[in-house]
């Protein structure tokens, strides 16, 4: 079947430290004695079969802001997606076609390629290739007088239309009449000027003088635009009808050319196609079946029923045979599961159903349970296409997702696509788009590339790891060429219920021990203690709904330690003391230059403290005792403590405990406003903030906050406030803050506003947040002058952001 979505192009528009949060214990260990309530599996695991290279490149992103190129440690980030195919480089705006009514808006900057620009710049900067779509369609967007956004379809010009840009542009219409039939024969020059190759080689010029070559540092990768096939749909005001094999093919030939004249090094990637009806179907046979039925279509028949991948593949290898230069280095597709998996639906049918489809992605025996009722096995199909039309080129997936972010389930589906990726030897991939950093599918990313936040991660050179059942739980084995060691990553997607899990290692030599990290639904990565590992096989119980990353370090590295701590006083309350006596004791292979690591996690497994004292020598047998001290500073409950052992830079990791010792910590936050029998007459000044209420989630004394929700409705500055607020004059007012990494909060402001009488005078605090400490609590004072007239009219936090964010940040302890 080759039906087209009912909804295409829809996907979201994207306009424009702290080491990772090792958690402490958990309920049921992974050596645990507790039966497992799922049936007993065993992974084999062989370090000398089916050895294949991972690429780095499998791991890449689509617009992460920096701080999570940085998190992800990400190899290459792609600028792609619907609205790329009408960016204008010269005036430096795009048009967002289906996406948003069909709106020709301007980049902030009027200096031309200033987006693609800073995207390169940002890139460069934190170690990411770029990935930039160049357009191939025929026309790009245009602007009005003084910037100004156009529409396609003007309402004035072309009738009343189904739907509008109401809030922000109503005289953009979406297209659609009244009655449902589509606008036809609109100017396309109402809202786009005319392209060609000669206006793209002249951008890719830019990008050169500016960039420098490929093999110089400059862009590596250029696709040739982007989902072409179903421009008569995403892009129907300039291309409504669909596009041609042939077309498609003279494209690619005439751009890429025009580009690798300007650097050779370059690598051009394509076609960029959307799914399975576009690897089948040129844009023309798709719209054609749409309207008139799936047989006997008009542009497959004309080439001998060929399907269009293979033959577009075969049509450019001829080119380079004939002209002796390749045009397409990396062939390039898009896939989506189409049974609702790229949604938010965690029902536990959705659940199931996302843990199967994953295998579309490889497994020759699973037929799509889709509308596309076959066996996609889409990585070992693209290789195959690739063996028999154009031998040598690499092979790209470069818009994935599916869906369910916020949950564990997506999670657990984001992790086995990573395995699959590396297995099954994908050149490079890039998910649309980048989960927000607080959700588990985010973290289950950072499993692979950051998951001790000091970018250790999956090995390099994946082998052989095998299941009895994928579909419940899977596994993906890899050695990491830096130190030897074999990773085993093991995805639990069992909805319910604990695994016992054997890993037999076949031709491995370990030391003896495995370190052990965990992503559960509780939403944090967990360092877990170390196990011994005795003889070839490791016991252990893996929970429900859960990514767990054993590393095995070779049999050379064979430093142990032992350690233990006291806290004097073992019981605190916020804002005094205790003392830490830890002892780390060497038991064998001396170490020379090491870290000795010590962490302090809240009740909730969230990292507060840490104190780690690098160039540690230790003789075998040697004892060396630590005394870090604490100021306790969050809520009331018990904190533990871990302590681990490292070598210079922060691996080998040689030893880790979780829970060492304890540490009670009781609740005396005195503080005028400590929330802790709510909230004290706080209350939002509305916009971007939905409002207030107290938490237990984030504090930074006591049991409470005041957590303030963003409701993402754009760029904004508002305030949470009190109203008369018994503050004498000439006091030093201290409020506490905490906002989440990744959030698009630009800055924060305490303040204190006096009333009439004093002339409404206000005293401000403004804060960047790139002066402050995501994820953590930030102290900020306020001073009041020593003539303010009072009472206050108020005192309150103001926030300012810059775009849409949905979160909450928080607020505690504000006193003076």
């Amino acid at each position: 079947m080759y039906p087209v979505p009912s909804v295409i192009g829809t996907r979201p528009v994207n306009r424009g430290v702290y080491p990772l949060l090792f958690g402490l214990y958990i309920f049921l260990t992974l050596n645990s004695s507790v039966h497992a309530q799922n049936p007993a599996i065993t992974i084999k695991v062989d370090a000398n079969a089916n050895k294949k290279a991972i690429s780095p490149f499998i791991y890449g992103l689509a617009f992460p802001t920096n701080a999570q190129t940085t998190d992800l440690n990400c190899p290459l980030n792609r600028s792609g997606g619907n609205t790329t195919t009408r960016y204008n480089w010269k005036l430096n705006a795009d048009n967002k076609g289906q996406d948003w009514f069909f709106e020709s808006l301007a980049y902030p900057s009027a200096i031309a390629g200033e987006g693609a620009d800073t995207f390169i710049g940002n890139n460069k900067q934190l170690g990411a290739a770029s990935m930039i779509t160049i357009p191939l369609i025929e026309w790009v967007a245009r602007l009005g007088a003084n910037r100004g956004k156009l529409s396609s379809f003007s309402i004035a010009k072309y009738g009343a239309q189904q739907n509008s840009d109401s809030q922000w542009f109503p005289d953009a219409g979406n297209g659609v009449k009244t009655n449902g039939s589509f606008v036809t024969g609109n100017n396309p020059k109402d809202a786009n000027t005319a392209s060609n190759s000669t206006f793209q080689q002249n951008w890719v010029k830019h990008i050169v003088q500016k960039w420098g070559v490929a093999n110089s540092g400059g862009v590596r990768y250029y696709m040739m635009d982007n989902e072409s096939s179903i421009w008569f749909s995403t892009h129907r005001d300039v291309r409504p009808i669909g596009l041609k094999m042939d077309e498609m093919r003279d494209k690619i030939i005439d751009y890429a050319g025009k580009i690798k004249a300007v650097d050779s090094t370059a690598l051009i990637v394509g076609p960029e196609e959307w799914g399975w009806s576009g690897y089948l179907l040129s844009g023309f046979d798709q719209q054609y079946g749409n309207l008139h039925g799936w047989a006997n279509l008009p542009d497959k028949t004309a080439h001998g029923n060929q399907d269009y991948m293979p033959y577009l593949l075969s049509e450019l290898h001829k080119n380079e045979v004939s002209s002796g230069q390749r045009l397409l280095d990396v062939f390039s597709l898009h896939f989506y599961p189409q049974g609702g998996e790229f949604s938010n639906d965690t029902s536990n049918t959705m659940k199931l159903r996302r843990n199967r489809s994953t295998r579309s992605l490889w497994d020759a025996n699973y037929v799509d349970e889709t509308w596309i009722g076959t066996q996609v096995q889409l990585i070992p199909r693209m290789k195959q296409w690739v063996a028999s039309s154009y031998p040598g080129l690499q092979t790209a997936i470069t818009e994935y997702n599916w869906g369910a972010e916020g949950s564990i389930n997506g999670a657990t589906a984001q992790a086995d696509i990573l395995g699959i990726f590396g297995r099954e030897g994908l050149d490079m991939a890039t998910r649309w788009m980048t989960p927000d950093a607080s959700t588990p599918t985010y973290k289950a990313m950072k499993m692979f590339r950051n998951y001790d936040g000091f970018k250790s991660g999956f090995g390099d050179t994946s082998v052989q790891a095998i299941v009895p059942n994928p579909d419940n739980v899977s596994a993906f084995a890899a050695i990491r060429t830096v130190d030897g060691a074999l990773t085993v990553m093991v995805i639990s997607k069992y909805l319910s219920g604990n695994t016992k899990t054997t890993l037999s290692l076949a031709n491995f030599a370990h030391n003896g021990s495995a370190q052990v990290y965990q992503l559960t639904a509780a939403n944090t990565i967990l360092h877990l203690s170390d196990i011994a590992v005795v003889g070839s096989s490791l016991a252990v119980t893996v929970p429900p709904q859960s990514i767990t990353l054993y590393v095995f370090p070779p049999a050379g590295v064979s430093n142990t330690f032992t350690s233990s701590a006291i806290a004097s006083p073992s019981s605190i309350s916020t804002g005094t003391q205790t003392t830490l006596s830890v002892k780390v004791k060497c038991t064998a292979g001396a170490l020379t230059n090491g870290i000795v690591d010590v962490e302090i996690y809240d009740p909730n497994g969230v990292l507060v403290a840490q104190e780690f004292y690098a160039g540690q020598n230790f003789a075998v047998g040697k004892s060396i005792t630590y005394k870090p001290v604490w100021t306790a500073s969050g809520a009331s409950g018990k904190y533990t403590v871990a302590v681990g052992v490292f070598g210079a830079n922060w691996t080998p990791n040689y030893h880790w405990r979780t829970s060492v010792t304890t540490i009670t910590v009781t609740s005396s936050d005195t503080s005028q406003y400590n929330f802790e029998g709510g909230a004290q007459g706080w209350v939002s000044s509305g916009g971007m903030i939905s409002g207030v209420a107290t938490s237990s989630v984030q504090v930074f004394a006591g049991a409470k906050s005041l957590a303030v929700n963003f409701n993402g409705s754009g760029a904004d500055a508002q305030q949470v406030l009190v109203s008369a607020p018994a503050t004498p004059a000439g006091k030093t007012v201290t409020f506490h803050l905490w906002f989440p990494s990744g959030s698009a909060i630009s800055a924060i402001q305490p303040y204190a506003l006096e009333g009439a009488g004093g002339g409404w005078a206000w005293t401000g605090n403004w804060q960047s947040t790139a002066n402050l400490t995501p994820n953590a609590w930030n102290t900020i004072t306020v001073t009041l002058p020593a003539n303010a007239v009072t009472p206050l009219d108020q005192i309150g936090v103001q926030f300012f952001t810059s775009g849409a964010w949905t979160g909450t940040c928080y607020v505690d302890t504000v006193g003076w």
